[in-house]
């Protein structure tokens, strides 16, 4: 009875054990699973931080190249638009030599109109007007000239090539004695051509008297002026047999120029006058490249920023990807354990010891 009574007693007490055991075995599934469920909400939560940062570093880094393509392209569009304006400019001054050169070929070609024309005293004076004033146009802007100026002594000049003292504005005449040199031209024999050639210097010399009283005031001319010729034939003629009617002009300060002479004289008061308005513009030039350097400098500080913020987001992500590792090989650690009999306690501890140590 009594052996009855304990195996009874062992039985109840082996079922109520196993009872139990079944009561924790399912308490302890249910917080495993808890802990799952809350495994991957983290996981989750953490997906989409990550993308959330991804997006976010890539609209600014979209942004900042935006930005950056932006300034290069406005860079290089102003720097075209600089190389096209010059190449603009060239262009203008090759048509203008190319004008000139024409206008010279048919000048040269036309001589024997030419003598007809200037058989009239007063049409020679307006042709020689005519083309003066043409050369000048075609060369120099029109602030830089004046014709018909009158002076303060009265007297008119053709033209007055407006220039920074020194030298002062320069005077041009563009009347000339033909009827000798067509006289000199038609000698026929030495005697008249000595008459001829005698008269022809007189003429030229009292010209160049008439220019010197006339058209250099001092303190409001240049101390020089030029008579213009507008026969290529009359200054050929000049130079080449009357050096000491071109000697005293020069030291009277009065200077003999035909078309072509005229033409490259003009195009260097030309480039004198560019370079006075540079000269006078050096200090605005110079500022500007100044504040062309600070744009450079700032480009290339934010350039060094750009490179800190690749730098700085390479680094992030892989700092995310480590965490995003550890936190994976955690994740698998939990999933594999294993709850031996007769140690639940331990097994449900390690986890959390796991976790502080992470």
């Amino acid at each position: 009875m009594d052996q009855g009574l304990i195996l009874l007693v062992a039985v109840a007490a082996i079922g109520l054990a196993v009872v139990v055991l079944l009561v924790v075995l399912a308490g302890l599934k249910g917080r495993l699973s808890m802990l799952a469920e809350s495994q991957a909400a983290a996981q989750a939560q953490l997906a989409e931080r990550l993308q959330a940062q991804e997006r976010a570093l890539t609209r600014g880094v979209e942004d900042r190249l935006g930005d950056l393509s932006r300034r290069v392209g406005e860079s290089l569009e102003k720097s075209s638009l600089q190389a096209h304006n010059s190449m603009s400019e060239l262009k203008e001054r090759l048509v203008a030599i190319d004008v000139a050169q024409k206008n010279i070929t048919e000048l040269s070609s036309q001589v024997v109109g030419l003598q007809q024309i200037l058989d009239n005293k007063q049409a020679r004076g307006g042709f020689g007007e005519t083309q003066l004033q043409n050369l000048v146009a075609d060369v120099l802007p029109p602030s830089a000239y004046s014709l018909q100026a009158t002076l303060s002594n009265g007297m008119r000049a053709d033209c007055v090539i407006r220039l920074p003292k020194p030298p002062g504005d320069i005077v041009v005449d563009s009347k000339f004695p033909l009827e000798s040199y067509r006289a000199l031209c038609d000698a026929k024999d030495d005697l008249a051509r000595k008459e001829a050639a005698k008269r022809f210097g007189a003429d030229i010399m009292a010209h160049v008297r008439a220019i010197s009283e006339k058209y250099i005031l001092p303190g409001e001319t240049a101390d020089s002026a030029l008579m213009f010729l507008p026969s290529e034939a009359v200054y050929a003629e000049l130079h080449a047999h009357f050096h000491d009617i071109v000697e005293k002009a020069h030291r009277v300060r009065v200077y003999t120029v035909s078309p072509t002479t005229l033409w490259a004289m003009l195009h260097t008061i030309r480039a004198v006058m560019k370079d006075v308005r540079m000269r006078e513009q050096a200090g605005v030039i110079q500022r500007e490249v100044e504040k062309l350097m600070d744009d450079v400098g700032r480009l290339s500080d934010r350039a060094a920023n750009l490179q800190r913020h690749f730098d700085q987001a390479v680094d992030d992500v892989r700092q995310i990807r480590t965490s995003t590792e550890k936190i994976a090989a955690k994740g698998e650690r939990i999933r594999e354990v294993e709850i031996e009999d007769g140690a639940p306690e331990a097994a449900l501890a390690a986890p959390a010891i796991r976790r502080a140590e992470g």
